[in-house]
């Protein structure tokens, strides 16, 4: 009788058997796991007592499928909490895992842009989204085909326009605007479902919308409102909590709206809480800003964005008592006043200023700015127009200036930034960026043992010569034909 000879069971002891996965651990304690899924889901019933026998069966009986969705014995409540604690990149597709996901995934949104006006009066937001306090309509109060080719964006808003329609009216014109009945009825849909409203930006709405967003909404602390005017706010006044505002009267290509010193001084009578006010392209003159300075005394922030206030404006600012920051914005001009008083007062609490984008030529403008802020502690001049040495030199009277940024002044020479800097003794951080007309080579003993003892120094004034350093060996900023040979002869080309 003839058999096989069996093999050797040899095992090499070098080699360990393979761990389990956690797949075959989990099919392995199925039952165990199935144990404490069972267990979680009997405790966040809170039952009073233990259940009865039937309670169970039943129970054991509708475990497996239970067990299918594990997710599915946990409450809202704690499933909401493990939500929350995810990134916002997989907020998205965490919606996409079930109903319930995408339901309670919607609780946790906050703030959203609304996009379709219609998404809003069919109730569906408040249905989708029942948690909001932050809501932009600004597209959604625009008339724009969606899927056009053509988009024109601005600092301040942006849409689609027509690709039939003529380039003269590619800007915001009146049709492209919804009129002020629909929007209203928009706002009085949005102030009954989101009473909680913290935060509301919105185009061409009326008086009336606005106070009954003010009645519906007292938690309102936010408020952007474009194509403005002086009736309008009105309605603004009443929103007693307002702490943050910003109007936008005037846009060059887009829209105007007129926002006078009525309207600044009702304003200002009514939001007596601000803390940040923002006026673009809003008109006005010294009694306007005189009225928010003394009303608003929780004013901390002031943003003039492309003003067109009258001349001798500026002066007001001396009733700011607690204004800290001042920004200027894309101006034309400070101020248009060809002369001031010597005894303008000052802003005793300002601490920042700020010109960006700024026409900088009335030196008698700049002097009384100065002299109001001539304890500010930081200064920040961005790509300004006008900024040469004699300009600059006014800074000198800023003597408690701490932190000092040049940002793309290109007027500005080595000579007139030693002149205002030697006479800054506690300038502690400076920042000198884009300004081609500062040298280093320029750069005196005196100004380079300032530099050497500043806390935070940026230098940074050629970029040109710093790129032309980063590319020097790589064969680049050469000339084309070096660069690229000559692969066919176009006069041989058929047509040529």
């Amino acid at each position: 009788m003839s058999c096989s000879p069996e093999k050797p069971n040899f095992r090499s002891p070098l080699k360990e058997p393979p761990s389990p996965s956690w797949n075959d651990l989990l099919l392995k304690k199925k039952k165990a796991l199935n144990h404490v899924l069972f267990t979680m889901h009997l405790q966040s019933r809170k039952p009073s007592s233990s259940p009865s026998p039937q309670l169970r069966k039943s129970l054991d009986f509708t475990l497996p499928s239970l067990v299918s969705d594990p997710t599915s014995l946990l409450s809202d409540e704690i499933l909401l909490s493990i939500l929350s604690k995810l990134p916002n990149s997989q907020r998205n597709s965490n919606s996409l895992v079930s109903k319930r996901w995408l339901n309670l995934q919607g609780r946790l949104v906050r703030s959203i842009k609304l996009l379709d006006r219609d998404f809003l009066v069919s109730g569906r937001l408040f249905v989708r989204f029942p948690n909001l306090i932050h809501v932009d309509m600004v597209n959604a109060s625009l008339i724009s085909p969606g899927n056009s080719g053509v988009f024109y964006s601005h600092q301040l808003l942006s849409s689609h326009v027509d690709c039939n329609a003529d380039a003269k009216d590619w800007f915001l014109k009146e049709r492209f605007v919804l009129p002020c009945d629909e929007i209203d009825k928009g706002l009085r849909i949005l102030a009954s479902g989101c009473p909680n409203l913290r935060r509301l930006l919105v185009v061409n709405a009326s008086e009336l919308g606005l106070l009954g967003v003010a009645e519906e909404c007292p938690t309102l602390q936010v408020l952007e409102l474009h194509r403005c005017n002086d009736q309008v706010l009105r309605g603004i006044a009443a929103c007693q909590n307002l702490q943050i505002l910003r109007l936008i009267g005037n846009v060059d290509g887009f829209y105007k709206s007129s926002v006078t010193d009525s309207g600044l001084t009702i304003l200002a009578q009514g939001c007596k809480r601000l803390v940040k006010l923002e006026l673009s392209g809003c008109e006005g003159s010294y009694e306007g800003i005189k009225a928010i300075a003394q009303c608003c005394q929780m004013l901390e922030e002031l943003i003039l964005r492309d003003h067109r206030m009258e001349g001798g404006w500026l002066s007001a600012l001396s009733y700011c008592e607690n204004l800290k920051t001042l920004r200027f914005l894309s101006c034309k001009s400070i101020d248009n006043c060809g002369w001031f008083d010597e005894d303008v007062g000052s802003c005793p609490a300002l601490e920042r200023v700020h010109f960006e984008k700024c026409q900088l030529r009335n030196k008698e403008s700049l002097r009384t700015l100065f002299l109001l802020c001539q304890d500010v502690r930081e200064v920040i001049f961005h790509n300004c127009w006008g900024l040469d040495n004699e300009m600059f030199t006014l800074a000198c009277g800023l003597r408690r200036v701490k932190s000092l940024c040049l940002e793309s002044c290109s007027l500005l020479t080595t000579e007139g930034l030693e002149s205002a800097l030697l006479s800054l003794k506690e300038i502690q951080s400076l920042k000198v960026i884009s300004c081609g007309n500062i040298k280093d080579s320029e750069i005196s003993p005196a100004l380079s043992t300032l530099f050497s003892a500043l806390k935070d120094f940026q230098w940074r004034p050629d970029t040109k010569a710093l790129l032309s350093a980063g590319l020097a060996g790589t064969g680049m900023r050469k000339r084309g034909n070096k660069l690229f040979k000559k692969t066919c002869d176009w006069k041989s080309l058929p047509g040529a």
